[in-house]
């Protein structure tokens, strides 16, 4: 009897890439991704201060397309999806009927009866599958995997704007914030959103698979005169970590509701049907029990993913993201604590190397970009 072959990690198209700038690699998601390059800590603040460049290709499409498209993206998906404009992608989720989280995704408006979900990459494959099921007895409707046929590209950051504007007729400050629109970047066909993981204002660029070494090199050079630097999957961690940006798979999932999460602003309360609709609204009306809150150390001490999590003498729950910021340079983190304790100013109590180290609750996100 022999043990079943483990599945070699899937790569990006822009995979030689990373290993010819000398890229850290680590498997991600079922992908061998870059997890840095010159180190995390010169990535983020790269990204903080002037522009990061990102593979995120890994990230899944599917399809939704139909004359009922829309009627069946309603019913998969917790946010309202009636309200977007073509050319406007919105922040929502995949919940179960209990109210729980399948994925968080974004739901971006191509056409009338056209929609694309971009989802996580650990969960193209369950997504998929829950869509396909979902919108079932919809009408006409289908859902399709598209995720082969786009590599994607972010470049975020304060100069963000203005290194892509180098390679595109395209006017991007006319472009708002969760909108998109298409063009060329670089003589590359593009879909171009203003969206991103980082906190920062940013784009993230859709092209074909085939295309994408030449926009990756193309922004590469346009860029470094601005001090855009390769990122990796590191500094978008703790990046997104700052801006308080939920990560599926640990501060949300199956065992976490949307309100838990203080998600409640991506919830279409005026939609009449949607998958865990019932249970969203009993939570709503009864009041969670707990919920996702920040915290910062107060006593020496970084704490981590899975790090137990006490309440006086009471562990309540762990560490779902923590780490110490590049930019803030402070030891932060999120984590679930009954309702009652969730309060900013309340403390707690992480367990760090087996001792447990004072922290506070303070409001999200940690960290907010300058406008204007």
């Amino acid at each position: 009897m022999t043990d079943a072959p483990v599945a070699a990690p899937l790569k990006t198209p822009l995979h030689g890439r990373h290993l010819a700038l000398g890229a850290k690699m680590v498997t991600f998601g079922g992908w061998e991704m870059p997890l840095q390059y010159a180190g995390i800590t010169e990535e983020h603040l790269a990204v903080r201060r002037a522009a990061g460049l990102f593979d995120v290709s890994h990230m899944g499409e599917i399809e939704v397309a139909g004359t009922d498209a829309l009627a069946a993206v309603q019913r998969i998906s917790t946010n309202d999806a009636a309200r977007l404009d073509i050319g406007q992608a919105q922040y929502s989720a995949l919940a179960t009927p209990e109210g729980t989280f399948v994925d968080d995704l974004l739901v971006y408006r191509l056409a009338d009866e056209h929609f694309m979900l971009v989802v996580n990459a650990a969960n193209i494959a369950k997504d998929f599958a829950w869509i396909r099921d979902g919108i079932q007895g919809v009408g006409d409707a289908v859902a399709v995997n598209t995720s082969s046929r786009y590599a994607l590209i972010a470049v975020q950051g304060p100069r963000a704007l203005e290194i892509v504007q180098t390679l595109t007729d395209v006017d991007l400050a006319s472009i708002g914030y969760y909108r998109f629109a298409t063009g060329e970047v670089a003589n590359v066909r593009s879909t171009i959103s203003r969206t991103g993981y980082t906190g920062e204002d940013g784009f993230e660029i859709f092209v074909a698979p085939q295309v994408a070494e030449r926009l990756w090199g193309a922004l590469l050079s346009a860029g470094a005169p601005a001090g855009l630097r390769p990122a990796g999957l590191g500094a978008r961690d703790t990046l997104r970590l700052e801006a308080a940006m939920r990560l599926s798979g640990q501060d949300i999932d199956e065992t976490t509701s949307v309100l838990e999460a203080g998600l409640g602003w991506i919830v279409g309360w005026e939609k009449p049907e949607f998958v865990g609709r019932e249970a969203l609204v009993r939570q709503r009306v009864a009041g969670v029990t707990r919920k996702l809150v920040g915290f910062e150390m107060i006593e020496r001490g970084i704490a981590r993913h899975g790090h137990p999590v006490y309440v006086g003498e009471e562990r309540v729950g762990v560490v779902t993201s923590g780490t110490r910021t590049p930019f803030l340079e402070k030891a932060i983190g999120l984590t679930y604590l009954p309702s009652a304790a969730s309060a900013p100013g309340s403390e707690c109590a992480i367990e760090i190397r087996g001792r447990r180290v004072r922290a506070r609750v303070v409001p999200l996100p940690f960290y907010t970009r300058a406008r204007g």
